[in-house]
């Protein structure tokens, strides 16, 4: 039931907008009619009046007709030699004791009906009792990782607050535990098995919150070898770089879906650890991958702790089904997301976060009327943190036109762009990246000449016109064609290129704007006195100064560049030393100095951070030194360091295309 439900014959029928049936109300639903035809209880009832609702779903919704439990978290450590060494795991310890008190609640709740468990790891399992009557926490191995079981059901997940003193314990034993390990082979795929397995027992949806760094080597399911091979690159099988090494990710990932298994993983490699195939979970099961590359704690501390506390404190719905309907006319034919499809109608999502997005695809095939519009009705089936089945739908109603002009004036380019980028990355897994980049040249020429052709007024042929909608659609293609997942570059790691491609594939509208053409701010011109962020500049060289400080984000890197002359007062004021030369370029964090210049620049990297769902790391940049070679990929409006064309090239380009077609 939505609103686009006519109802008739005085209320005793209704024709579905969706299907145009007509069917009988059935008589608890029954409401008379007024004047206009509209039932009389229109606006007591969410379903009649409004684009979205929620429904708390019936038990005919819910595994095997009963409520679902509430879900579970588990943490997950790898306790191999490096981690324990550079002091990993201690952090990881010491921080959990706050975190675990910030595990997202129902808002009328007292405390959070999640429970919590904890495994480490290195080629074997350690399973933690921390059941609350216990004095110690008990520890219980498991070597056989060829296959998992889980050696205890009792006190292996227990409600945080019950059981808090014995967590504790546990925490601040962990690190000496295992302080004398030089175990450095690890397992990966027995360790989601056995998170997997423990929520199975328990009968629970869930997350698992895996710390890991290397690549898994030890005699395992899931082992992996060195695979990077640089002289893939470039050529028709660059692809195999993108594809997981084994099938065992594959199916492992299909299992966690079919039991409401979400997986996070946090990587921290100093080598190649293989994403593509680590990955893989993470990404089909509505996990988050986080990578902090030669971690070093006195530099990527804090951002890997805003990481953690965001994603555990994070809006969260499990073991959650999609359906995305249409009236005639039109269908949905393909998904991109955090999902996984075992037919062509259900999106199965083992979690679904408000950091993640689902793209749809639809191919009109049919006449589509300008009276009745194209109706979508997006429906999801979910479980909330405490345990609630429910039913969110979100309903649209879209205006149909017969004129080509009208569809360009609505034309929304930075949805556009995140369509684009999805579909090119799923493609990169089967398709040489060439091909890959011709054909997005080739759509974006022929979106643009259909336009010039059908929309335009006559001009001359060696002008190019767009419009107005997707003045920037050429400037933002280029962006996305210089990417490194399909461009590659010889100082970028595959593991890298495997890492982006995954991030954008889960990514909504804004970030992905964002992440394809980084904001530029002129933080030289701020006003102290205001709060407005300073307008921003186009990407290019030409726009820094030699007088001037700009701020670059782009949703997971924050460049501050320094132009050699830079004004005294402001160096002063931002870092709290005389000069240019005293800046010291290692920080990762502003110091906090009491200054106007230096509370308005903090609380500008404050606005932008907000809402994105990574966590930023800043880099200090001064002009004509060896980093300023990083910062300069970002300018995305010049012509790349190693190929991929400037924007004005690339209008060029296009223009030359467009021509073409038109002739």
């Amino acid at each position: 039931m939505c609103p686009f439900m006519q109802f008739i014959e005085g209320g005793r029928r209704y024709q579905c907008g969706f299907c145009n049936c007509v069917n009988d109300v059935p008589p608890f639903y029954f409401q008379h009619l007024d004047h206009i035809g509209r039932r009389l209880d229109h606006y007591e009832k969410p379903e009649l009046s409004l684009g979205s609702y929620e429904y708390v779903a019936t038990l005919d919704y819910c595994r095997k007709s009963k409520p679902p439990n509430p879900p579970a978290f588990i943490f997950m450590i790898d306790v191999s030699y490096s981690n324990i060494k550079n002091g990993l795991v201690k952090l990881i310890c010491e921080e959990l004791k706050t975190m675990l008190e910030k595990i997202p609640k129902e808002e009328q709740e007292e405390t959070s009906a999640i429970r919590v468990g904890f495994i480490t790891y290195n080629k074997v399992l350690h399973f933690f009792n921390v059941k609350s009557n216990l004095a110690q926490p008990q520890m219980m191995v498991v070597t056989d990782v060829g296959e998992v079981f889980v050696p205890l059901l009792d006190g292996f997940l227990v409600n945080y607050q019950e059981s808090q003193s014995v967590i504790h314990n546990l925490l601040d034993q962990i690190p000496d535990m295992f302080a004398d390990s030089n175990e450095n082979e690890t397992v990966f795929a027995p360790v989601i098995q056995a998170g997997m397995e423990a929520l199975k027992a328990a009968d629970c949806p869930g997350k698992l919150f895996i710390f890991h760094s290397s690549l898994p080597t030890a005699e395992a399911p899931g082992k992996l070898k060195n695979r990077d091979d640089k002289k893939l690159v470039n050529t028709d099988k660059e692809k195999i770089l993108f594809q997981p090494q084994t099938n065992v990710y594959d199916s492992l990932a299909k299992d966690c879906v079919a039991h409401g298994c979400s997986v996070t993983l946090f990587l921290f490699p100093s080598q190649y650890v293989d994403v593509a195939s680590l990955g893989l979970v993470p990404q089909l099961t509505g996990g988050t991958l986080y990578k902090y590359n030669n971690f070093q704690m006195h530099l990527d501390r804090q951002q890997f702790l805003n990481d953690l506390r965001n994603d555990i404190e994070k809006k969260i719905g499990f073991d959650a089904i999609m359906r995305v309907r249409t009236s005639t006319g039109f269908r949905a034919t393909d998904f991109f997301g955090g999902i996984l499809m075992n037919n062509t109608t259900d999106i199965e999502m083992a979690a679904i976060d408000c950091d993640k997005a689902v793209t749809v695809e639809f191919k009109h095939d049919d006449k589509l009327s300008e009276d009745s519009g194209a109706l979508i009705q997006c429906a999801v089936l979910y479980t909330t943190i405490s345990g609630q089945r429910r039913l969110r739908i979100h309903n649209l109603g879209l205006n149909c036109s017969s004129q080509l002009a009208d569809l360009y004036k609505s034309c929304e380019t930075d949805a556009l762009i995140n369509f684009f980028a999805k579909s090119a990355f799923k493609a990169v897994l089967h398709q040489p990246l060439k091909v890959i980049r011709e054909i997005l040249v080739n759509q974006t020429a022929h979106m643009l000449a259909c336009y010039r052709k059908n929309c335009a007024s006559p001009s001359a042929a060696s002008q190019l016109i767009l419009p107005d909608s997707m003045k920037v659609l050429p400037v933002y293609m280029n962006c996305l064609l210089k990417n490194c997942v399909l461009l590659s570059r010889p100082e970028i790691s595959t593991d890298e290129r495997a890492y982006q491609r995954q991030l954008v594939m889960t990514m909504g509208v804004a970030d992905s704007q964002l992440f394809f053409y980084p904001q530029l701010l002129p933080i030289h011109t701020l006003d102290v006195k205001s709060t407005m962020l300073p307008a921003a500049v186009r990407c290019s060289e030409s726009r820094l100064s030699e007088e001037g400080i700009f701020l670059l984000a782009n949703g997971l890197h924050m460049f501050l560049w320094l132009g050699v002359s830079s004004p005294p007062e402001l160096i002063q004021g931002i870092f709290n030393v005389p000069s240019f030369a005293h800046i010291n370029t290692d920080m990762t964090l502003l110091p906090e100095v009491v200054n106007p210049y230096s509370q308005q620049l903090r609380m500008v990297m404050g606005i932008i951070q907000q809402k994105r769902p990574y966590s930023m790391k800043l880099t200090i940049v001064k002009q004509r030194e060896q980093p300023e070679m990083v910062f300069r990929q970002f300018l995305v409006e010049d012509k790349g360091l190693y190929g991929g064309s400037s924007y004005v090239d690339f209008l060029c380009c296009v223009h030359k295309e467009i021509c073409q077609l038109l002739n």
